[in-house]
């Protein structure tokens, strides 16, 4: 696909997120390290969930299903399992009940970190997880490089289109920190990391939207080479809207002059 379809394709989903936002869910999750397992499915410790429509996060934790069951969270690492499959279980009535929305999420595409790795931890502790389809999901970190090119942000990508736009990173934890707090069993800071990753996620959505989130793509690699690319690079910023309405103008100008001149 051209760089401008691509381009034109990721406009159009996120003008349909922008149209139904009651269809859209924003998901992302904090879990044990994978690569410390030795194969075994990462222990997941929060699941957060923004409602885009309601500006609303709800959250499956496991400090809070520990609370609920008044277990001290100084003992949640020797009921794990116990406290995790009731926390998952929760997380997939949620799903079924919400079965017919879209998910839109960072980078959770394959069994180690995504939606397959939640729905193999909850069957090894015995559950039966609902399936989200594929065509359900959206993965924002693939949707930006359709609107804006593969290089529109150095990696780490999350962190460096914070920095770029200025967006308060408070209670967000890299990889390596959330890694090292859930061996810390410090699950209510991954809990915070987790809700304050789905905030940030839609404010990309909403700044890529409205065309004001900050990239290091120049104009060619937004919109390609081709006449197209170069009209919607015009209608997409303020000042090319001013040079479209002067076109207008002085076109406009001369068809005027010269239906007088044959009239």
């Amino acid at each position: 696909m051209s760089r401008f379809n691509d381009h034109k394709e990721a406009k159009k989903q996120l003008k349909d997120i922008e149209r139904y936002k009651d269809r859209y869910l924003i998901i992302h999750y904090a879990c044990e390290s994978f690569f410390s397992t030795q194969g075994r499915s990462p222990h997941i410790t929060a699941i957060a969930i923004k409602d885009i429509a309601s500006n609303q996060t709800k959250l499956f934790a496991i400090h809070q299903i520990a609370e609920t069951q008044h277990i001290d969270f100084h003992a949640i690492q020797s009921d794990y399992d116990n406290l995790e499959k009731e926390m998952l279980k929760e997380f997939f009535a949620f799903v079924k009940q919400n079965i017919s929305k879209t998910w839109i999420h960072w980078n959770m595409r394959d069994a180690n970190y995504g939606f397959s790795a939640i729905e193999q931890r909850y069957k090894v502790l015995g559950g039966n997880p609902e399936i989200i389809r594929d065509s359900d999901k959206i993965d924002l970190s693939n949707l930006f490089i359709k609107l804006y090119g593969k290089g529109y942000i150095a990696n780490p990508r999350i962190q460096s289109l914070m920095d770029k736009n200025k967006i308060n990173p408070k209670n967000f934890l890299i990889g390596m920190d959330e890694a090292a707090a859930f061996d810390n069993k410090e699950y209510v800071k991954l809990s915070f990391s987790a809700a304050r990753k789905v905030d940030v996620f839609n404010d990309f959505l909403t700044q890529a939207t409205d065309n004001t989130l900050k990239v290091n793509s120049h104009y060619r690699e937004i919109y390609g080479d081709s006449l197209w690319g170069l009209y919607t690079m015009l209608q997409d910023t303020n000042w090319g809207k001013a040079v479209l309405w002067i076109l207008n103008l002085i076109i406009g100008g001369f068809i005027g002059a010269w239906i007088s001149h044959i009239a």
